[in-house]
């Protein structure tokens, strides 16, 4: 994981900047593929395969639901972790799945979004509900808790785990329909620079 972690805490005016670019970032100009840092917002890609663990979840339903099972029903899979009291990080990459879920338009339907709470103590249905809310996650979106270790198991199954919930840094992974490949995608992703991730992924199916 060397070079891929941030600090715990962004200081103030790094996260101000961040959410500013959040709301008025334009449509990068990345033409990105495996491997490609645009110059504006840079992003790390990289093909990797990872086992999934056979561990049980708890969706924001309130229903427990197999990990494995939640990633391998016939649609793309889009992930990322976060916890609901996080002020830097969490939000700006749960932004950027909502932006890209509304971007996808007719497509949503053939996309499952899936955040897995790295504080799944704190984390109840019912909070992750209510911060999927803020972020106007659609049918498609579905947020997870669960036990501590079931949690801590997926973040290693995915090598996100980084010690505790505060130590953290931006990464979604995403990956075609019924494809045993991932791309890692290290670094603030844009919307645009997601879709775009999607549609290639697509286009080499």
């Amino acid at each position: 994981m060397s070079g891929r972690t941030l600090s715990p805490c962004l200081m103030a005016s790094s996260c101000a900047l961040l959410l500013l670019w959040a709301v008025f970032a334009p449509e990068d100009d990345a033409r990105a593929g495996v491997g490609h840092a645009s110059a504006a917002h840079a992003i790390h890609v990289t093909a990797m395969n990872y086992t999934v663990p056979e561990i049980k979840l708890v969706r924001d339903d309130g229903k427990e639901v197999s990990l494995p099972a939640e990633l391998n029903d016939g649609r793309a899979v889009v992930l990322n972790f976060i916890f609901t009291t996080c002020g830097s990080i969490c939000p700006l990459s749960s932004q950027t799945f909502g932006e890209f879920q509304r971007k996808l338009g007719s497509e949503t339907t053939k996309v499952h979004l899936v955040s897995i709470s790295t504080d799944p103590e704190e984390d109840t249905p019912a909070r992750l509900r209510e911060y999927a809310g803020k972020f106007r996650a659609g049918p498609g979106w579905q947020h997870y808790t669960g036990t501590v270790d079931a949690s801590i198991t997926a973040q290693r199954a995915f090598d996100a785990y980084l010690g505790d919930k505060m130590s953290h840094a931006p990464v979604t992974w995403i990956r075609a329909p019924k494809a045993t490949t991932w791309r890692r995608i290290d670094g603030f992703v844009t919307p645009d620079q997601l879709l775009r991730q999607y549609r290639q992924l697509l286009a080499q199916k």
